[in-house]
């Protein structure tokens, strides 16, 4: 979209994860590097600073990347201070608002250019719990022929995932219609929750910006099938893992709105017109 980034002051870089540092943390058991981007949007008065902060004292392998998309209210000085109070945090701004989808390609591209083995991004309203981490970097670990691993939103018995009816249906819905359309028996595109290997492939396909603001992700699959398509690389279907979440809530506050799925259904057309055919 060509929106200027830049890097506070205090944390013109972000640091490279294999880097010692002063801080102690967790994670003994867990070798594989990640770096989380984690988007923001005028997120002042829900951002849990606190929560983001202490998961990474305890846990060393993980570094976080926070995205200010323009925000017009106090989150990019929040953003700040959070960067300014631990080595394995940093902030990258955005002068203007870009949305999403050009937020998280922003971080992700940041993120990839430094020697991190896995990078991600996570819903800044945790409605997915931080927790969620560890499991999808088991799931690199004990997999190496994945590449891509998903949350899925499915309330099975012993799992907490509460959605409004309404957003739950038109979730079901979208997901039917982008699984149809990407040829992939894939069960939630939309979870906030995902985490890929840093690979020279993963990188290309973050080159260009994304056609929507909402569902680059059912986008991003598009690029990967594009991809692999006529190669004797594993495709799609065999590098994606989903898992369900142990826990999803239905944060207030999201900025998607129930008329904005008129121009969800106007970006998935435009995708298959670019991406599939």
């Amino acid at each position: 979209m060509g929106d200027h980034t830049s890097f506070s002051d205090q944390h013109s870089r972000i640091k490279d994860p294999r880097q010692p540092d002063d801080e102690s943390g967790g994670d003994s058991n867990v070798m594989t590097t990640s770096t989380i981007v984690i988007p923001c949007y005028n997120e002042a008065d829900r951002l849990n600073v606190e929560t983001f902060r202490t998961y990474v004292e305890m846990h060393a392998a993980v570094r976080m990347l926070f995205v200010n998309d323009g925000s017009q209210d106090q989150t990019g000085a929040m953003l700040d201070e959070l960067a300014a109070g631990s080595e394995r945090i940093d902030a990258l701004h955005l002068e203007q608002n870009a949305g999403k989808a050009e937020a998280v390609r922003q971080g992700m591209l940041a993120a990839s250019t430094h020697d991190v083995d896995i990078i991600g991004f996570w819903d800044a309203d945790l409605s997915t719990g931080l927790e969620e981490i560890e499991a999808f970097l088991n799931i690199f670990e004990e997999r190496p022929e994945i590449e891509m691993v998903f949350g899925s939103r499915v309330n099975l018995l012993g799992r907490r995932v509460r959605r409004k009816l309404w957003r739950h249906y038109i979730g079901r819905f979208f997901a039917t219609i982008a699984a149809w359309m990407l040829s992939l028996p894939i069960y939630d595109t939309q979870c906030g929750a995902k985490m890929f290997r840093n690979t020279d492939e993963f990188r290309t396909i973050l080159a260009a910006p994304f056609l929507s603001r909402w569902i680059f992700d059912v986008e991003l699959l598009a690029r990967y099938i594009v991809s692999r398509r006529d190669t004797e690389q594993p495709q799609v279907e065999d590098i994606v893992f989903e898992r369900p979440l142990m826990a999803w809530y239905d944060v207030a506050g999201s900025k998607l709105r129930p008329r904005d799925m008129f121009i969800v259904a106007r970006d998935l057309s435009r995708i298959r017109r670019r991406c599939l055919r």
